[in-house]
């Protein structure tokens, strides 16, 4: 593995491009909410829309998702007998398997090679004096 030299100058650097990163996406999402207004009043809501000014075209697309209310679905499914519609998903408990080793009812080296452990990095820079 390469090792490299981090210097003050590339702390300074990620500290400030990390809050102007934060400052431009707080800008954008107040954008992208004027947009979203601009269009509700001109076509409707959820109505796609279209302008052009200063030679830039803004575009409004809406995209539609639809997924069936699982309690409602289920109890309908069953209600007409259609039970091979239904999907039977098996998943460990975690809260009842916790409590298990807990009140001893279960053996951690039972449930050896069953356990998946997953980290993930993460970067923070901050000035130890306030700026």
């Amino acid at each position: 593995m390469k090792q490299s030299l981090i210097t003050g100058e590339m702390l300074v650097r990620y500290y400030e491009l990390n809050k102007q990163k934060k400052e431009i996406e707080l800008e954008m999402n107040e954008l992208k909410d004027a947009f979203q207004s601009y269009f509700n009043h001109l076509v409707g809501v959820d109505h796609k829309g279209e302008i052009t000014i200063s030679g830039y075209k803004l575009q409004r697309q809406i995209r539609k998702t639809e997924k069936y209310h699982e309690v409602e679905t289920i109890k309908r499914l069953e209600d007409l007998k259609m039970n091979d519609l239904i999907q039977v998903m098996k998943k460990p408990d975690d809260v009842k398997i916790k409590a298990a080793l807990n009140l001893g009812f279960l053996k951690a080296d039972q449930l050896d090679g069953c356990i998946i452990t997953t980290t993930t990095p993460a970067i923070s820079v901050k000035p130890l004096s306030p700026r």
